[in-house]
Formats: structure tokens, sequence, C-alpha cells
């Protein structure tokens, strides 16, 4: 089968779900693209990395821009395969937020090359998989805004708070363990980091009257 342009993102994202040979593709992709670069990786070097056929990454993807796209939108079905996955069982608002953040920067982290490769690369795409790409994050993004506004509507969070900056800010935070590895790794395990951001932020959204339901949660004081 033949993945191209017309598919839609949900016909792409299903075959990355369930075909080990695409994940192996857009996986070599990602670390070969993040190391070097699109413009001079090669589509031979990235069958290399994957082990594969350069004939096969063709069968899937008719050109290297379309391999780009594929990683970037991998990630993001991912995002909004993971978070809903994540907040299905979880009832608390506050817990339905960490729960969120959780799942967000699980994908960061097992996807950190991609996230990489999304920053340097969804400029150079054309307009139509730049706007594509700019939809499905807001659409990633709707899990958390909502999350945030049902902690405020409970009233476990501050009635003056923002939910929108609030909520993407949290997105970028998550996003930090991909673009500032070098430092955190270096410091602290990716458990550590959920725990610690969540912490600061939960510190500054969560009234004062609820900090004792939730002490698992604010091990960080501000």
């Amino acid at each position: 089968m033949t993945i191209s342009h017309h598919h839609s993102a949900d016909e792409v994202a299903a075959t990355a779900r369930q075909d080990v040979r695409t994940r192996q593709i857009l996986d070599a992709a990602a670390t070969v693209m993040q190391r070097h670069g699109s413009q001079a990786a090669s589509v031979k070097s990235i069958a290399d990395e994957a082990q594969v056929s350069v004939g096969l990454i063709y069968r899937y993807y008719e050109n290297k821009e379309a391999l780009v796209r594929a990683v970037i939108l991998d990630v993001l079905d991912q995002m909004n395969y993971q978070i809903p996955l994540a907040l299905e069982p979880v009832e608390d608002p506050v817990r339905r937020v960490a729960a969120a953040f959780t799942a967000y920067a699980g994908v960061v982290r097992d996807k950190r090359k991609a996230v990489l490769l999304t920053y340097r690369e969804t400029g150079n795409l054309n307009q139509e998989s730049q706007d594509l790409v700019k939809s499905l994050e807001l659409q990633t993004g709707q899990f958390m805004l909502r999350a945030v506004q049902g902690a405020i509507e409970s009233g476990h969070f501050r009635d003056n708070l923002n939910p929108r900056p609030y909520s993407y800010n949290l997105l970028l935070i998550a996003h930090s363990w991909a673009l500032k590895y070098w430092y955190f790794a270096e410091r602290m395990s990716f458990e550590e980091f959920v725990s610690v951001q969540l912490s600061i932020v939960l510190h500054g959204a969560l009234k004062p009257e609820f900090h004792r339901d939730y002490p698992d949660l604010l091990t960080e004081q501000p």
C-alpha cells in the first residue's frame, strides 16, 4: 500500500500504529534527519538506519517531503491517541490535568528526535502540510485545555486563571524534555522531570485550600 499526500491524517496514523515496517522507517527518518537535517539526509541513509531497502521506503512515501511530513504527523497522532487513553479512567479534575501532562510528556520522551525534527522542519513543508500540522497541534492541545477548564469549573484552580495560555504552557514545558534534553537528562530521570514540573505548575494554579488533598503531586515547594 502506498501512503501519499491524498490520504487523510487518520489513515496515515492508523497505518503507522499497525505497520511495524512503517514504524522502523519513521523512527529511522527521525534519527537521521535530526542528526543531519532533512536536506542532507538521503533516503539511502534512512533505509540503512531502518535496515530496509530504499525501494521499500518509496513504496510508502513518494518523496522525502512526504517522509518528513509523516514523521511529524506521527508525533501528533501518538498524542491524539495516548492522551485520551490516559484521561479515560481519571475523574478527579486536578489529576486529569496531571494525567494529560504526563501522557503528553511521555510521547515527547518516546518521540524526542521526531519532536526536535518538528521544530526544525515544519517550516520547510508546503503550505498545505504546514496548515495540517498546525491544525493537528491545536487538536492535541484541546485535551489539555479541557482538563484545565474542568479544574477551574470544579473550583480547584484559581477562578482568574486563564486556561488557554496556562494549558499551552504545560505543553511547552513537556516539549522542554526534548528541547533541553542535554540539561534535564543529566540532572534527573524522566519521572522526576514530570513530578517537578507538575508540582511547580500546580502550585501556581491550585487554590491553597486544596493543597493538602494532593501531597503526591505537590512535591516541590514554590
